[in-house]
């Protein structure tokens, strides 16, 4: 496991609390940026790929 696949693990960490927050307080904006955050760390999980660059495939979708 590289450090980026750690780095990955700890966005969905991220993500998934800014989730938890959203809900706990009716917060959209919160909830999706934290769904965004998890979808970004389990790409960089699974490809072992840095966030700028996951971002930016995400962006050309």
């Amino acid at each position: 496991m590289n450090s980026e696949e750690l780095k990955g693990k700890w966005n969905q960490i991220k993500g998934n609390a800014k989730q938890q927050y959203g809900v706990t307080f009716n917060d959209d904006e919160s909830f999706s940026e934290g769904k965004y955050d998890e979808m970004v760390g389990k790409i960089q999980e699974k490809t072992g790929k840095a966030k700028d660059e996951v971002k930016k495939e995400i962006a050309s979708w």
